[in-house]
């Protein structure tokens, strides 16, 4: 038995001492891992940064920041994000917050209930959402939009009180959204939307095109050093030119129609957008703007957030076809009238 135990232990150790012997004649033989290839820009045939592809700009953050985090504008991580969450007291959110699952945003005003967006691809975890520490995407100490000017206070006034008497005389008296012009989303400036996030960006020699899947709106920008157009043509997303500043384009926007809302502010004739596109990585394009409109806000404001590459392609959005609310209530209205 005691001879059995040896030759046991023998065979043990002679084992151990061979698999020492292969794993560091492995370690000598083995190649050491290449170094991460770092990232280059691409460019375009004509030497810009290459912008193009399918984006996602939906975001995981308010457009506003919550009261109660004062002037904190980043979490310190992830852990930090979540506790502040669940310590948010109630009802002191920020405004402008991203709408919940099955409620899109109304630009003009409350809210408009639709369906659970997830049942169709268009919310929860099909959604693609850059990651970001951010507490908003307005930018600064007050992390939210500055309050109106005592002469855009009294046109918003005005608009309203007339609306509520004239605003079943025709389809021009509708909501934008609800004539399928535009949701104020589309911009500038660009903001995430409860659903529909999804943007294309194409370039050619002189020109910078911007799809966008909401409302379907292609924005069509000159890099090529033209001036804007007369003041005197007014247009839903403005007049906009681009140029180059380094690897940044960067898009000026002006002559917006005065019916276009931002943030619930009217724009005037002296708005003036300004953006800034720059591609930071593989995936990741960089979206900053300001907007300044001294006879609609006190001040001028800005955000940021990041917009991620996704597989397209943008999908046809229908807004115009099967519209029968548009027709509904107004055969509705002048049903009323004709019983009066």
């Amino acid at each position: 038995m005691r001879r059995q135990n040896l030759t046991t232990l023998f065979a043990l150790a002679a084992v151990t001492m061979l698999s020492s012997v292969v794993s560091a004649q492995s370690q000598v033989n083995a190649k050491p891992a290449p170094p991460a290839k770092a990232w280059t820009m691409p460019r375009t045939p004509d030497g810009k940064p290459d912008l193009q592809g399918v984006y996602s700009n939906a975001q995981t953050i308010p457009v506003a920041r919550p009261a109660y985090l004062g002037a904190k504008e980043f979490y310190t991580d992830e852990a930090d994000k979540e506790a502040s969450a669940k310590a948010a007291p109630a009802g002191r959110g920020g405004r402008g917050g991203p709408a919940r699952a099955g409620v899109a945003a109304n630009p003009e005003g409350g809210l408009a209930v639709h369906y659970d967006n997830s049942q169709f691809g268009l919310g929860g975890s099909s959604i693609t959402r850059a990651a970001s520490l951010r507490t908003s995407i307005i930018t600064g100490p007050e992390g939210r939009v500055p309050p109106l000017t005592p002469a855009a206070q009294k046109l918003l006034a005005d608009r309203r009180a007339y609306q509520q008497v004239h605003q079943w005389d025709s389809a021009q008296n509708r909501p934008l959204a609800e004539r399928c012009i535009t949701w104020g989303f589309e911009g500038p400036p660009m903001m995430p939307v409860g659903y529909n996030s999804t943007l294309e960006i194409v370039q050619g020699k002189g020109y910078v095109g911007i799809v966008q899947e909401m409302i379907h709106d292609t924005r069509v920008i000159p890099t090529d050093g033209r001036p804007h157009g007369p003041a005197e043509i007014k247009r839903w997303m403005g007049d906009s030119v681009g140029h180059w500043e380094g690897d940044t384009l960067v898009v000026e926007t002006v002559n917006y129609n005065p019916l276009v809302m931002v943030q619930g502010g009217p724009l005037s004739d002296a708005a003036k957008v300004t953006e800034r596109f720059t591609r930071v990585d593989a995936n990741t394009v960089q979206y900053q703007f300001t907007v300044d409109d001294p006879k609609t806000w006190v001040k001028p404001f800005s955000g940021e957030y990041n917009m991620v590459h996704i597989d397209g392609p943008v999908y046809e959005y229908a807004c115009h076809e099967g519209n029968y609310g548009m027709a509904n209530n107004l055969s509705g209205e002048r049903a009323t009238e004709k019983k009066k």
